[in-house]
């Protein structure tokens, strides 16, 4: 008896470059290894050091310990603040409490964060995009003083926004939003309030842009676009959105088991991402799940090179060499 050949049907993938990690979770990430490595487990790590659940597992089970306040890391212990940032009061209670610590805040939120502490000292209030109790925005309201800045999310929050004194203002966003929504927002900002301050490059971040005009490339010519990322991811959840605007069907994943098959009727071309904190070993299982039921034409999209490294901390610096 001859072995029949079950013939698949043909998916055309086009898979979006650049995706997955950018320089500061690759950086943060290492911070929590090195970390392991040169003080031996347990390290703890205040909130998810990524939004990446396969991340935070790996990191587990090398010895990572993950908390969500200080209180919960015991005395003497080594502790890493994520790479979304911390407001000020929290490394300073690890001063107080002698804890050694090392900080995985992304440098482009650092640099936000500075950015904030220099207009409020030039007395300006702060109008912040970004989306209420992302642990970014959260971060970067705990560098100023209570009252410094106000949280504007929405094109209709700029519009109604009623500011104290509208001729002092500044304004700064959180790295992860919408290029086109909070375009949009700072144009309104800027219309209505026609002297305020605005950073001189761009807060967005590189990989959160490079990311959504990537998925613009490809969506336009997909039925479905699958973005490999976390529910609590605020990049993942913006190349969805993107997606959906490009009139493509867009779901977001985790693994390869939060894939249904009912999304493919009708699907001919298939887009893959992933956001900035997912791993491009989540993307190969991606694509290997779905060799069992489709024949796939690979064909990978490039929008943008990115060569971005960021330097570890100093302590550390020399347990990577």
């Amino acid at each position: 008896m001859t072995e029949q050949t079950i013939s698949k049907k043909p998916l055309t993938l086009l898979l979006a470059a650049p995706r997955g990690f950018c320089a500061g979770v690759d950086r943060a990430i290492k911070i929590v290894e090195l970390a392991l490595e040169q003080h031996g487990a347990p390290v703890y790590v205040r909130h998810e050091i990524v939004h990446n659940r396969f991340v935070v597992d790996s990191l587990k089970a090398k010895g990572a310990i993950f908390v969500e306040e200080l209180d919960e890391v015991p005395d003497d212990a080594h502790v890493v603040f994520s790479a979304h940032g911390v407001p000020k009061s929290v490394p300073a209670n690890a001063q107080q409490r002698g804890l050694a610590y090392f900080d995985a805040t992304c440098p482009l939120v650092s640099k936000v964060h500075k950015q904030a502490e220099r207009q409020v000292q030039a007395g300006r209030h702060i109008i912040f995009v970004g989306h209420a109790g992302h642990p970014e925005v959260i971060g970067t309201f705990g560098q100023v003083p209570a009252g410094a800045m106000t949280l504007v999310e929405t094109a209709e929050d700029a519009r109604n926004l009623q500011p104290a004194d509208a001729d002092n203002l500044a304004f700064l966003t959180q790295t992860t939003l919408s290029v086109d929504d909070t375009s949009e927002i700072v144009s309104i900002l800027e219309s209505r309030f026609p002297n305020i301050v605005g950073p001189k490059g761009e807060d967005i971040c590189y990989a959160t842009s490079n990311r959504q005009e990537a998925v613009k490339a490809i969506a336009g010519k997909c039925e479905l676009v699958i973005v490999i990322g976390a529910p609590n991811s605020s990049n993942s959840l913006r190349l969805v959105e993107v997606a959906a605007r490009s009139g493509a069907k867009a779901h977001l994943v985790q693994r390869a088991d939060d894939i249904s098959m009912n999304w493919f009727d009708g699907v001919d071309t298939l887009g893959l991402t992933a956001g900035a904190s997912a791993p491009e070993i989540l993307v190969r299982e991606i694509i290997d799940a779905l060799a069992a039921h489709f024949d796939i034409d690979e064909q990978q999209v490039t929008t943008a090179q990115e060569s971005i490294t960021f330097k570890l901390p100093r302590e550390l610096a020399g347990a990577a060499a």
